[in-house]
Order: C-alpha cells, then structure tokens, then sequence
C-alpha cells in the first residue's frame, strides 16, 4: 500500500511538472492568424506585417490564413470555434466587431463573450477624397454645394454597412444633408468612379488614398479622425473643419476564441506590447497613414463594446436595411 500511494504520489508530481513545463512552452508550433479579408488589400498587408514581428516575439512562425466573407464574419466565427490554445488567432478590423453585426441579421456575435481580447495594434483614418472637377474644395463649400444641389452629389463605398459608407451617413446625419449613397464592391472601383466623375466623393483609408492624392488624381478635403493625419499633415480633421463632434477611426486588434488560459494570454499580450515598440514596425505602419494606439485586452473590448453602440445608432437613423 505505501509503494502504490507513493507511487502516485511520484506520478501525480510528474503529471504536474508536465503540465507545467507544457504551458510554460507556448508557443511549441507555429500560429495561424486568421483575417477576413481578402489578400493585397490593408488589412492583409497589415496582418502580414504584424505577423513577422509577432512571430519573432513569440520565437515561431505566424502564418496569415485569409477566410474571406461576409465582412469578416466567416474569420470572426472559425476563431470562436477554434480550440482556445493560443494556436489560432484573429487579426480583426474594428468593422467586423462594430458594425457588421448589425447589418447581418443571421448572426448571434456576443462581443465579451465570445472572443479574448489580446490587444489593440493600431488606428486606421478615413479621408474623403472628391472629384478634382467639382468646384469645391472644403468640407463647409461640400455642404453648401449638396444643399443647392439636392439628388446631385453622389458618394461610393465598399458597400452597405462598410466603414466607409456610415462615414458619411453620420457626415449626412450631423450636417443635415441629403447625399445618394452608391455601393460597390470594394473601395477601389468606387475611388476609379471618384477618379472618373461618376460619383462626387468618397471616404477612404488613408494607406490606399494617399497614393491617389499625391499624384493629383484626387482631392481630399478633410480626415475623419479627431487629430490630423501624420501621412497627410496638410488636410484637417472633419472637426476643424467645422463637423463638430465628428470623429471616426477604424483600428485593428488581436482576438483569440474565448477561454484562452491566462499565461497563454499574457504571453501573446507581452508580445504584441513590444511589436508596437518595435521601430520598424512603427515606420512602416506609420508610412501607411496609420497611428500606432496599443490598449490592453480591457480597455479594448470597452472600445469595442462602445463603438457597436455607437454604429448601432447611425444605422438605424439612416434607415440602412439588415439582411
């Protein structure tokens, strides 16, 4: 009896330092990090820049796998389904969390109780860009060029319930302007369109616009963060521009599936805070148009939590139609 006891005492203690060396070695195989986009576009280049510096932190490979679709949803749903290890993460663009749920009427996204927040990375701005031939060249002169013009003044987006598209529904909603909406698919036929003079204006992220803008092609009347840009230090906020209150900026952050273990999580949060302190990682995003802004995994789902109750609004004062 006292071999047996301990014995099972020697081969509890073992089963311990096992589980403890097991955990204490994350990662042991490399990550796959998740986007919902589809390849080439910003938040794949993105992800794919974060991902190098993150997998160096961590000391394995993270891997971009691209599950496109419904704005991000099919991305935000395989990683609720994952197994919470740590070994499937999410790079989220703050539209899929923030508004998409209230455009798409088949989903059940419950932000805190789905997903572990790792982090914020980084804040994307708008900037509305219009057709060089229209004659104004201020967001007040866009305003007063609409209102004597009504059913005139056309604008694009990515489609219904894209960031870009409730940019200027709340541009409408505080300025008391009619304006038609005109979706695509996608920003870039929208910006050939602006380009082309099919349609007035359109809000853009700053990374793709900025090309456009210095070579002329189009002209940008003012961002849609509270600050100005730091690619485009000439162009105002919507607020100095006389928009009072108006303030939009998109953000991408870190998730994982609900449940990670809390070492697996301050391991991968630690990581993040030193890619955001990593100097050439801070350039090539800022070369991009796009503000390094870290938070923890708290202060980011209240973000979150925030900004789907602000979006929530604006769609349902512009009417938009859920599917």
């Amino acid at each position: 009896m006292k071999l047996n006891i301990l014995a099972a005492v020697t081969i509890g203690a073992f089963c311990m330092t096992g589980a403890a060396h097991g955990q204490s070695a994350y990662p042991s195989q490399p990550i796959k990090l998740v986007v919902g986009y589809a390849p080439g576009g910003p938040v794949d280049t993105s992800a794919r820049t974060f991902a190098k510096y993150l997998g160096d932190e961590l000391g394995k490979a993270v891997i971009v796998e691209n599950r496109t679709g419904a704005s991000g949803m099919i991305a935000a749903e395989s990683t609720i389904r994952a197994r919470p290890d740590g070994y499937t993460l999410n790079f989220v663009a703050s539209p899929t969390l923030t508004i998409t749920p209230h455009i798409q009427n088949n989903t059940s996204l419950n932000l805190a109780r789905d997903f572990t927040y790792l982090g914020l990375i980084a804040d994307y701005t708008n900037v509305l860009v219009i057709n060089n031939d229209v004659p104004v060249k201020s967001i007040s002169e866009l305003i007063d060029y609409a209102k004597k013009h009504p059913d005139t003044v056309t604008f694009g987006s990515a489609g219904v319930g894209a960031s870009n598209h409730l940019s200027a529904e709340l541009l409408k909603q505080k300025t008391s302007t009619e304006m038609l909406h005109v979706p695509y698919r996608g920003n870039a036929p929208a910006m050939m369109d602006v380009i082309g003079g099919k349609i007035t204006y359109m809000f853009d992220i700053t990374s793709t616009a900025i090309p456009y803008i210095e070579s002329g092609r189009v002209r940008a009347l003012a961002v849609t963060s509270r600050d100005r840009n730091a690619g485009l230090p000439d162009v105002p906020s919507m607020i100095e521009a006389g928009v009072e209150d108006y303030e939009v900026t998109g953000w991408y952050g870190l998730i994982g599936p609900a449940g990670l273990p809390a070492d697996v999580q301050q391991k991968i949060s630690d990581a993040l805070q030193n890619v955001a302190k990593n100097k050439a990682f801070d350039e090539t995003m800022l070369r991009g148009g796009y503000t390094l802004h870290t938070l923890d995994g708290k202060a980011f789902l209240a973000k979150a939590q925030n900004e789907y109750a602000m979006w929530g609004k604006v769609i349902e004062k512009a009417g938009i139609e859920t599917n």
